[in-house]
């Protein structure tokens, strides 16, 4: 029994001394830890503050419980800044002198951050901000300033995406009037022309604006057309403007409402403000949903709820993340500056500095702390922590739509490529490059609406368009003003008024505007239409509607619709008439190289018809003179199908059939031709372009205030040329005077104008051109205007339907006598441009015959060409197949035909008497031809070139015709 109480005892002292132990080791560690100050700025007395503060907390007891061997400890010690600017430099001031904090996590708003920023900046105290989202604070280039949220240029593009995705023209930002709303706006209208949207007004609302001023400034906006806004505030300031803009209806269809994530950010903490907000777009910075944020979520609550139990409707934010993640970075930035001392040193005190700032004491490590902290990265509960530049990389954007009591994710944004997508998965997308794609999911607009706002709108309480018209004394058919004095009204019409009233009928919706004259109070114009279409841009017209040409710097102040009318500056000319009445108009159907491509080959096809006939055919032969003049003869009558010569020969046939075929295209064009010279009145201009008036130093005339005198003066033209006029009647004097007379050779000016000049005086005048490329007559609207595409629309569907052709039927009428002229004219002279391909194929068909005789004629007689054992010159052959080639050929079927006949009986008739020879063709002149001697070219021996009717039977060898002439020579 004692010696069980004794082993009891032994225990009990064990246990004692181990606990002892277990003491000192602990007293031992704290001894060894140090403690390092750093301060928290939040608004305390908002829910929003306290949760950003209890994130931090856990944060750093879950740092530290998962690295319980680290040295240093994070010591935090928060201050409230009320919401108020001048409380955050306070709440930062007393940290940093009396409580010497090593860095500040903190302020909430951008507002605060700027100044707390300058006092860290001049203690070398990091400050770390998880909620300042102000791209304006990138600007105070601070080396102790690390900006943990998202900056707010970096969600611009994915705006700006959603803007292009519906193809939206024209924008209004709605923003809080601070430091805070005006840093995105920038970056924001920058994006926004990148997609080709324009902002026509901003619409600013003051951080402490009432009720009655919120509605007052949405009033406005409703006065005018843009339906599509982007809203730029924190969440209490927009709650207060939703609830106003869905009290005055401003939340119907129609409305298109986007949120930067200012406010997207915080939608599950605006609870019934959702109400007021329904169909609203709103960016939201997007988390990834990790294993440990899943965790973290309901652990946060509980400790929340413990601490905190008079609140029970706060939700987690992203910036709630980032602060999470913000006081783990400054806990492991602080232990990886090492155990040093982290106390301050005195600043230059100067005798001047009276204040608490000026004797500011300096952070001995803040530089230390805030390396470390560039450095650190870790995977934190909101995504990987990487600071670049002291800021976090860009993220991802979620697009959210507002239903019910929450926000619906429509679409992501992401930063890797810049553009839109369904979801993150998927390779459907829309970036800056396309002019209207479809990469977000279903949407429910305001009004609990399916469809697409169109953006804009004519608002029923609104005025009605301000249409500036021009005021003008000649071409009144366009557009005339008429005022009526008694009764003090003014009357505008016109081809140009016409036309806008059928598209304005065209519109789907109702437009209503009126026409104003740009005059002075006594009915004259009130300037040129440059200075007119100036007036869109000054904001003194909505629009401009007459016939104002399309020019490139008209549309840097204005947008222009599609053009109405023939674009382009034509020049009027008289017109003579070109019937030539001369001895040699037999010569104008053809042009000279075609005349003498027709002479040429009509001689040589004379030679090669002689070439392939002369040893076959009689027709062909005799004295040199008597071939030319034959060879001549039978090609020119060709042209007339007069020859009277056979041609026996296969391949003389082959080229006659082309060459006729050839002879009958050119004769039967040039027939016609040429009864067309005779007969049809040819009008020509008297001018072809403006080279010609250039070089003959003629009078030019334009329209007075027209900007083609520009035009005509950069051509070259000496202004004591060039002569203005304002009406048809002075333009058509001037042209029957003639430069020489004082009047002008031509007129120059646009299509529309001429062509009712040239309608009204189609017998006298034509239109030479285009001479300048022009667009033509448009309507005009302000920039960015959402107008321009629907009018376009509307002027496509008005030429589809034939409408505007009836409207310009009904203002230039041409006269009935008229005819349609092109103006374009030409020599009416045939060339050989026509015809080549048929000299083509008759030169190429002749030569090919030529060949073919040639290479068979060489065949025949190679013998004689390359006789073996001789020693005969190569002259001498050459000679002899020449002589060959003059010879008859003996054994031709004609020749055989022709003995056949000569050496028959002759017929007679039933009394016995002789009858001549049935020939219907003329004696050759060859039959009258004696016999000549020829020179053998082989050894010099003489023999018989055989005339008229030789033949084998007669001479039946080379050797016995040469016996037979020296017999007869001796004789």
């Amino acid at each position: 029994m004692s010696s069980m109480e004794n082993q009891k005892r032994r225990s009990i002292v064990l246990v004692f001394v181990s606990c002892i132990l277990m003491a000192g080791v602990q007293a031992a560690e704290n001894t060894t830890r140090i403690p390092v100050n750093v301060g928290v700025i939040a608004d305390l007395d908002e829910p929003a503050g306290k949760m950003y503060l209890s994130c931090i907390e856990m944060a750093l007891s879950d740092f530290y419980a998962s690295h319980a061997q680290y040295k240093t400890r994070v010591v935090l010690s928060a201050s409230n800044s009320h919401e108020d600017v001048v409380g955050a430099a306070d709440a930062a001031l007393d940290l940093i002198k009396n409580v010497e904090v090593k860095a500040i996590l903190g302020p909430m708003t951008s507002m605060q951050a700027t100044f707390v920023v300058n006092l860290g900046e001049k203690a070398h105290v990091p400050i770390i901000s998880f909620s300042a989202t102000s791209s304006s604070l990138t600007s105070l280039q601070s080396s102790f300033f690390f900006q943990l949220a998202q900056n707010d240029s970096s969600q611009v593009k994915a705006i700006s995406g959603v803007i292009q995705n519906f193809a939206w023209r024209r924008v209004v930002p709605i923003y809080v009037d601070n430091l805070y709303g005006e840093g995105i706006i920038p970056f924001l209208i920058d994006a926004l022309l990148e997609v080709n949207a324009h902002v026509p007004y901003r619409s600013l609302i003051s951080q402490s604006a009432t009720d009655d001023e919120i509605k007052i400034e949405l009033y406005k906006l409703m006065t005018m057309q843009t339906r599509v806004f982007i809203v730029h505030m924190m969440p209490k300031l927009a709650s207060k403007l939703f609830s106003k803009a869905k009290e005055i209806g401003m939340m119907n269809k129609g409305f298109v409402w986007i949120t930067t994530n200012g406010i997207g950010d915080h939608l599950r903490a605006m609870g019934s403000v959702l109400n007021s907000m329904q169909g609203v777009l709103s960016v939201e910075t997007n988390v990834l949903d990790t294993s440990k944020l899943r965790e973290f979520r309901p652990r946060w609550k509980r400790q929340f709820q413990k601490d905190n139990p008079e609140i029970i409707d706060v939700e987690l934010d992203v910036f709630g993340y980032r602060a999470y993640d913000a006081a783990f970075a400054i806990a492991m930035a602080i232990e990886n500056v090492g155990n040093a001392s982290f106390g301050f040193e005195n600043g230059n005190i100067s005798a001047f500095n009276s204040t608490d700032i000026g004797n500011l004491k300096i952070s001995q490590y803040g530089s230390n702390i805030s390396n470390a902290l560039s450095l650190t990265s870790f995977r934190g509960i909101s995504g990987d922590f990487n600071l670049v530049d002291r800021q976090l990389q860009l993220s991802t954007f979620k697009i959210v739509n507002v239903n019910g009591y929450g926000a619906r994710v429509v679409g992501y944004w992401t930063p890797e490529n810049g553009r839109l997508v369904n979801n993150l998965n998927t390779t459907s997308s829309c970036n800056v490059s396309a002019v209207k794609c479809d990469a977000l999911g279903p949407i429910i607009w305001p009004g609990e609406s399916s469809s697409v706002p169109k953006g804009w709108e004519i608002p029923e309480n609104g005025t009605k368009l301000r249409i500036g018209v021009p005021v003008k004394d000649g071409f009144t058919e366009f557009v005339k003003v008429t005022t009526d004095l008694s009764t003090n009204t003014t009357d505008v019409n016109g081809f140009s008024i016409d036309v806008f009233k059928a598209v304005v009928d065209k519109l789907p919706y109702a437009l209503p505007y009126e026409l104003i004259p740009f005059a002075y109070p006594n009915g004259t114009s009130a300037g040129t239409y440059n200075d007119l279409i100036y007036q869109i841009y000054l904001g003194k017209f909505d629009a401009v509607v007459g016939d104002a040409t399309i020019r490139a710097n008209r549309t840097l102040y204005v947008d222009f619709a599609m053009p109405y009318t023939e674009s382009g500056v034509v020049m009027v000319v008289p017109i003579i008439d070109s019937r030539i009445k001369n001895a040699w108009v037999f010569l104008q159907p053809l042009t000279w190289d075609l005349w003498m491509t027709t002479l040429c080959f009509f001689i040589f096809i004379g030679f090669v018809i002689w070439v392939l006939e002369h040893r076959i055919n009689e027709d062909f032969r005799g004295p040199p003179s008597h071939q030319v003049g034959t060879s001549f003869w039978f090609s020119f009558s060709t042209m007339v199908f007069s020859h009277r010569e056979r041609v026996v020969s296969n391949l003389g046939r082959f080229v006659m059939i082309i060459w006729v075929f050839v002879v009958l295209i050119v004769t039967q064009s040039y027939t016609a031709n040429l009864a067309s010279l005779l007969t049809v009145q040819q009008l020509r201009p008297t001018v072809n372009d403006l080279d010609d008036l250039l070089r003959n130093g003629e009078n030019v005339g334009y329209m007075r205030g027209a900007y083609v005198y520009g035009l005509l003066i950069q051509r070259g033209f000496q202004d004591s040329k060039l002569k203005p006029y304002g009406y048809m009647e002075e333009i058509d004097e001037a042209l029957l005077k003639g430069s020489r007379k004082g009047g002008i050779a031509a007129i120059v000016h646009e299509t529309p104008y001429m062509k009712l000049f040239v309608a009204k005086y189609c017998s006298k005048y034509t239109m030479i051109g285009p001479i300048f490329k022009t667009d033509g007559f448009g309507f005009a609207f302000p920039k960015g205007s959402p107008l321009v595409s629907d009018i376009t629309q509307a002027v496509l569907n008005l030429t589809d339907d034939g409408m505007l052709s009836k409207i310009e039927d009904k203002w230039i009428k041409k006269d009935s006598n008229c005819k349609d002229s092109t103006g374009k004219y030409s020599s009416s002279a045939l060339s050989l441009e026509s015809f080549w391909g048929l000299f083509l194929i008759a030169g190429t068909s002749s030569i090919f015959a030529l060949i073919i005789f040639i290479t068979s004629f060489l065949h025949e007689h190679k013998h004689v060409l390359m006789p073996p054992d001789s020693d005969t010159s190569v002259w001498k052959r050459i000679r002899a197949m020449f002589e060959i080639f003059n010879q008859n050929k003996i054994s031709s079927h004609t020749f055989k035909s022709s003995r056949h006949s000569d050496s028959s009986v002759g017929a007679h008739d039933h009394e016995g008497k002789s009858l001549p020879p049935n020939n219907n063709w003329p004696e050759s002149p060859q039959s009258y031809t004696n016999h000549t001697e020829a020179t053998s070219a082989f050894s010099g021996q003489e023999t018989p070139i055989s005339h008229g009717l030789a033949s084998p039977e007669i001479f039946p060898s080379y050797e016995h015709a040469i016996t037979i002439h020296e017999t007869s020579e001796t004789t």
